[in-house]
């Protein structure tokens, strides 16, 4: 941690060289914890001059850069105009003793509450260092990086530091800190806002919990009918011990119900929505709220069908190494001697194999490169058209790639009556039903007189309003201004 991370000349937020100051401005901090240190290392290497304050300097002073003075507390904060405050809530009364040296500096609270503690409290921790040092100025800022960020780096990490505080200038000094050392500030507003900046690192993916819930969901449901057919029955109806299907292969039955519901849920609020354009005639009123939280969760929903879609990918490769399996090939070695069966070969079952296998390994292929464009590092690198030919063109064709890698597993058993076990069809037949009608209303979305007043539509064209053009290569007639 003594050698600096990055040079004087810092690369900035937009990929630019940024010269630092001759004259290095002075910074102080007051702790001496991991986010003290990490802070004061990213500080020292953007071209800060660092003064750290602890109650115990001889101890601390080897976790701390070379370049950063550590020295008692009364001593760093005597010089810098800006002192970040990186101790817990509980100790800032201890810093009372400081009130006089810190008049009318700007003090940075970085801390973070626990989520007892934010429940407890109705005070933001940066409210509450506010009101013990009327007269600073405090600004809530970076407590939504990482110690981990700013040691590796903003390009390793995340780059917002979210500001708010009630002096626009403070909180200018502070942005400009921020873009000095890689960072790409956010105005959150006043101090009030402090409260709400406090709570996104307790957030446990808050984006991610209804989608998750939603395939547990289905996974349980899935796996209880697979049970109910695949065990149960042959235990209730032909005396047979099926239990052992439980661990592995009930389990590899389901997780493909789950991914292939799971892709169709990612494509079904489109169509949802563009019916709902064409009923409306307008794209100028809202959603349903149900409907906008579904368009808002499709990423999180279409990554959770890439991972049941690669589980299955691998428990079918497992499936040939199970005992039970091995079993099956003898026994059925045997039957085909006793029968005086000298060579067992079904065409139709092999060409059915051969068809059904490429389609999955075609269809997971193409989930794994939606899954590679949807992260931010790879998204950011295409532009709109290119995003959403991946994500809206290729997953539409991973959608039809999966329906009829189903349809070939399926085969014929949706018209055979010995699959109808407990008069429950076949799991693949109701997985079907939701791709289908999806799949169904595309194709209707491209008959010309859908397609055509949809892209009206989109680009502002409505039914009943002020707002009437001519789409390229359209030879309709009549025009009326738009005062949208």
């Amino acid at each position: 941690m003594d050698k600096p991370l990055i040079s004087r000349r810092l690369v900035d937020s937009d990929g630019s060289l940024a010269e630092v100051p001759k004259e290095a401005p002075k910074v102080g901090i007051l702790g001496s914890g991991d986010f003290a240190r990490s802070l004061a290392t990213r500080l020292v290497g953007s071209g800060f001059s660092v003064v750290v304050g602890s109650r115990n300097p001889k101890r601390t002073a080897g976790l701390f850069p070379s370049l950063a003075q550590v020295t008692f507390q009364e001593e760093a904060v005597s010089s810098p105009e800006v002192i970040f405050v990186a101790v817990f809530r509980e100790h800032y009364s201890s810093l009372c003793s400081l009130a006089d040296q810190l008049t009318g500096k700007i003090l940075v609270d970085v801390s973070n509450p626990t989520e007892k503690e934010h429940l407890q409290h109705c005070q933001s921790n940066a409210e509450y260092l506010a009101s013990l040092f009327p007269a600073c100025t405090v600004v809530k800022a970076f407590n939504v990086i990482s110690a981990w960020a700013l040691q590796a780096g903003p390009r390793d990490g995340n780059r917002q530091v979210l500001i708010c505080g009630d002096q626009p200038e403070a909180k200018r000094t502070i942005s400009e800190m921020a873009r000095t050392m890689g960072f790409t500030p956010l105005d959150m507003g006043s101090l009030a806002s402090a409260r709400e900046v406090e709570a996104i690192p307790l957030r446990l993916l808050p984006s991610w919990k209804v989608p998750t819930l939603l395939a547990l969901g289905l996974f349980v449901c899935f796996y209880a009918y697979n049970f109910i057919r695949d065990v149960l029955q042959p235990y209730v109806r032909k005396d047979e011990n099926k239990f052992y299907k439980m661990p592995l292969s009930v389990v590899n039955t389901t997780l493909p119900c789950v991914a292939y519901v799971l892709l169709s849920l990612v494509y079904l609020p489109g169509v949802l929505a563009a019916a709902l354009q064409l009923r409306r005639g307008t794209k100028y009123q809202r959603f349903p709220d149900w409907l906008d939280h579904w368009l808002q969760h499709r990423k999180q929903i279409g990554l959770l069908s890439f991972f049941f879609a690669m589980l299955h990918a691998l428990y079918s490769f497992c499936l040939p190494l199970r005992r039970s399996h091995r079993y099956d090939l003898v026994n059925l070695a045997v039957k085909q001697v006793l029968a005086n069966k000298s060579r067992l070969w079904v065409e139709e079952e092999v060409w059915r194999m051969e068809i059904y296998l490429s389609l999955g390994v075609l269809a997971l292929g193409m989930l794994s490169l939606l899954a590679v464009t949807s992260l931010p590092s790879i998204a950011n690198s295409l532009n709109w058209k290119e995003f959403s030919f991946v994500q809206s063109t290729l997953g539409f064709v991973a959608l039809m790639l999966s329906t009829v890698h189903t349809l070939t597993y399926g085969w014929t058993r949706a018209f055979e009556e010995n699959h109808y076990k407990f008069y429950l069809p076949p799991t693949f037949t109701l997985t079907l039903l939701l791709p289908c009608g999806i799949i169904l209303a595309k194709g209707l979305f491209l008959l010309p007189c859908l397609s055509r007043r949809l892209a009206k539509i989109r680009r502002g064209w409505e039914k009943d309003g002020a707002v009437k053009f001519v789409l390229p290569g359209d030879h309709m007639q009549g025009e009326r201004t738009s005062h949208v």
